[in-house]
């Protein structure tokens, strides 16, 4: 199943895509029908409702309208947990060492945008950068879960740029988030995968191009930490309850790596995608 909300900010609604690509209003799903915590806590159960819903009534719901904004594919959530150098290649390129763990760090939930919303450049910043992610959400609580069990708390997957103002991040001092947290930092969408939508999820081909041109092309087989692990591997250190969203890290191809780096400026246009997960495009608007 694939899972969208759209609406104006402060105002969205969910949404289904239906395999024949019509997309429908699910708000009729429940009187406070949204893909937040409370929808994901219900896990495959809450899945199973809203397939059920789906044939029972999708037929005649309303279709979400051809100009209606989307939003971020998930509601708020009560965490955003980003992981870094987690491509062998992009650790190289940012002249890093090959992490033993992974690089854990948090990106502010106030970041959250829509796949299509423009990106307002941070005031001050000079150095803002792309990463085309793969990002998951997570659906059962999770703590101390061990590998072979991490599947079972992923309720999906979706397309993320970990969009990175670079001399926040690297050279203000102190940790990365301030660097990762500026709004607008976190597009999720178009839609949120189930797995079964997205069975290739650890080899699926990611892409990003700035201006028409080609900058990321790679593959989360490409990935020094997987899934699974990551999973498990976070919630040794905290508790990820349903709707969280784990980022997993992007390939080479990022500003930063360049020679000399190559940052993001008003008016240009970043595009990028996941096989099987759709594409987002932003507008790059000047700080004011």
């Amino acid at each position: 199943m694939k899972l969208f909300r759209f609406g104006a900010p402060g105002a969205e609604r969910p949404g289904v895509l239906l395999p024949d690509g019509a997309r429908v209003d699910a708000s009729g799903f429940g009187p406070s029908s949204d893909w937040n915590e409370a929808f994901f806590a219900q896990g495959a159960d809450g899945i199973a409702k809203l397939a059920r819903w789906v044939a029972a009534e999708a037929g005649k719901a309303p279709r979400v309208p051809a100009g209606a904004r989307l939003a971020s594919a998930v509601a708020r959530p009560s965490k955003i947990v980003c992981i870094g150098l987690n491509y062998r290649d992009h650790a190289r390129e940012s002249g890093a060492a090959l992490p033993g763990e992974p690089i854990v760090f948090l990106k502010a939930t106030s970041a959250l945008a829509g796949p299509e919303d423009d990106l307002r450049l941070p005031v001050g910043g000079e150095k803002t950068d792309w990463e085309v992610e793969l990002a998951l959400v997570i659906g059962a609580r999770a703590k101390y879960v061990a590998v072979e069990d991490a599947m079972a708390h992923v309720a999906g997957f979706v397309l993320h740029n970990d969009y990175s103002e670079r001399g926040f991040q690297l050279e203000r001092h102190g940790q990365w988030t301030k660097g990762k947290s500026a709004d607008g930092f976190a597009p999720l969408g178009p839609f949120l995968a189930t797995p079964d939508e997205l069975p290739g999820f650890a080899s699926v081909r990611l892409w990003l191009k700035v201006n028409g041109e080609s900058k990321q092309e790679g593959t989360t087989a490409e990935m020094i930490f997987d899934v699974p692990t990551l999973v498990s591997y976070v919630s040794r250190f905290m508790t990820l309850l349903p709707g969280d969203v784990i980022s997993t890290g992007t390939p080479a191809g990022v500003g930063l790596g360049h020679k000399p780096p190559v940052y993001l400026r008003a008016g240009d246009v970043v595009e990028y995608g996941i096989d099987g997960l759709g594409q987002a495009r932003q507008r790059i608007l000047a700080a004011e």
